[in-house]
């Protein structure tokens, strides 16, 4: 059976391979809804960047929501720096001719979970977790429904990638963060330790490319165009591929190696705000509230990828 699974996005290159893969693996997992959330590009466009992404994958029929378009506390900080003003630069994609389901990202999330059986359902935040804390707070109730909150965020010992103690969808809502962590839900995150291991090499991207097909041809455009500036940033050979390693945790988690651990998220100094700050070493009594991966098979990973996307 299955694995039903909703997708909380804000696309971004990195959040649209990790949407092909899901849409490319039905008999896996049963993609429910996918909901935008503001975050690498404003809401306006991540809405419409997630119903291209249905469109590329040929699976229309996949709902996609609109949800928040700021942060819940703070102000909305956006990343065109990294992905463009479109936030899919690099890929010549058409407008997308669905349209949004109707309803809001938040509720629909809340009445999914409450719809259906109890632990059957996991989250899959990309971005920043503000639709996921926003439901929380409205309803704390689905926590305990969820089977598993899997999502890519934060960093220990490759520290921040947006301030020199935080990761970005972390940074954008600290706030949401911090509720998402204490839900008390299963929680498994991909952060910067393992996706700075998960390098977009030449060879990798050329095997996009070489798959001679207009998704193809689109995640290589896409893929090229947002290596660029962490390749350039960190100086290494490939930029970091960092949210597909969600949906590939949950088609392949023998991919990936971590422990559980306490996660806390700091919501109060400016200097470290939205740092992750993790108890990899068991220095605290505080309980272990999330599963935090520290290794991966990048080669295993890309070949999933590619043997996924090929598919569709």
């Amino acid at each position: 059976m299955a694995r039903k699974i909703i997708i909380d996005t804000d696309p971004g290159q990195d959040d649209a391979a990790a949407i092909l893969l899901a849409l490319a693996a039905p008999d896996d997992l049963e993609v429910l809804a996918i909901t935008a959330v503001a975050g690498n590009v404003p809401l306006s466009l991540t809405t419409v960047n997630s119903l291209k992404m249905v469109e590329l994958a040929g699976r229309p029929e996949v709902p996609v929501y609109a949800g928040c378009d700021r942060p819940m506390v703070r102000p909305l900080i956006t990343a065109e720096y990294v992905h463009g003003k479109t936030g899919l630069d690099g890929a010549d994609l058409p407008d997308p001719v669905t349209s949004l389901a109707p309803g809001h990202a938040v509720d629909r999330i809340i009445e999914l979970v409450m719809s259906h059986e109890p632990g059957s359902i996991t989250l899959c935040p990309l971005g920043p977790l503000t639709n996921i804390g926003t439901a929380l707070a409205k309803a704390p109730e689905i926590a305990p429904r969820l089977a598993e909150i899997v999502l890519m965020g934060g960093g220990f010992f490759e520290g921040g990638n947006t301030t020199p103690a935080a990761e970005f969808n972390i940074y954008v809502d600290p706030q949401a963060a911090d509720l998402v962590f204490r839900c008390g839900a299963p929680l498994t995150v991909m952060p910067l330790d393992v996706t700075h291991r998960a390098l977009m090499l030449p060879r990798h991207l050329d095997r996009f490319a070489q798959m001679g097909t207009r998704l193809g041809t689109a995640v290589h455009g896409m893929l090229a165009f947002y290596e660029r500036y962490d390749v350039e940033k960190y100086g290494m050979e490939g930029g970091p591929l960092h949210d597909p390693c969600v949906i590939a945790y949950l088609l392949r988690p023998d991919l990936f190696g971590g422990r559980q651990v306490n996660v806390a998220v700091e919501v109060e100094s400016e200097l470290t705000m939205g740092m992750t700050v993790v108890d990899w070493w068991g220095m605290t009594s505080r309980p272990r509230n999330a599963r935090w991966m520290g290794s991966i098979d990048a080669d295993g990973f890309f070949d999933l990828l590619v043997d996924r996307l090929s598919r569709l």
